[in-house]
């Protein structure tokens, strides 16, 4: 092949197109990782406050006792990995990952329970 004649094929760039969801995150994480004490001590706060939220809009709710136990348990674990995260100084990306899955978690619980 190193001798072929032939002229190689090139693709359309199809390979490097990135969804928009994909660059934003890049982007935000890039941010958070250039000021990670910074934008981790502001996450502490909040992420614990919206999931504290989601745990009263879970109590509040009129829905099976078992389901309202698992939500809870899914919503304080998910808190508690996020901060013990922060705390034992896991890398930038496990801190990030765990940030916004508590924090779409919390979230998703909240509006589902409001709707």
């Amino acid at each position: 092949m190193k001798n072929s004649t032939t002229i190689p094929m090139t693709h359309s760039g199809s390979k490097y197109k990135t969804s928009r969801l994909k660059k934003v995150y890049k982007q935000t994480f890039n941010e958070f990782k250039k000021r990670q004490i910074g934008y981790s001590t502001i996450a502490i706060i909040g992420q614990s406050c919206l999931g504290s939220a989601a745990a009263m809009v879970i109590l509040m709710g009129e829905i099976d006792i078992a389901i309202k136990m698992i939500l809870l348990f899914f919503v304080t674990i998910l808190c508690m990995a996020f901060n013990a995260s922060v705390l034992a100084q896991l890398k930038s990306i496990t801190i990030f990952n765990l940030l916004i899955l508590s924090i779409v978690f919390s979230t998703l619980v909240i509006v589902i329970h409001l709707v």
